[in-house]
């Protein structure tokens, strides 16, 4: 049972609906009218990362501004641009 975003075409109230069967009748929840267009839904996925450790860098994770100063760094052993 998919839930679909709509918008209502006569007081362009945006809302959700949990549709049970395919043709469902659905009606806007401020109005209550049959005037709906579904939405084209989006989502996002946010994902907490810790910053890597990079070997041979003596600076942590190079995340600093311009990249850390040790020479494995500056010569682009960690991948950060220098």
């Amino acid at each position: 049972m998919p839930i679909y975003e709509y918008v209502c075409g006569g007081c362009r109230t945006r809302f959700e609906k949990l549709v049970r069967r395919f043709g469902e009748d659905v009606v806007c929840p401020s109005c209550s009218s049959s005037a709906v267009d579904r939405q084209l839904s989006v989502f996002a996925v946010a994902v907490h990362a810790a910053q890597p450790t990079l070997a041979g860098c003596g600076q942590g994770a190079c995340a600093g501004v311009g990249g850390c100063s040790a020479s494995e760094c500056g010569g682009g052993g960690c991948g950060m641009p220098s």
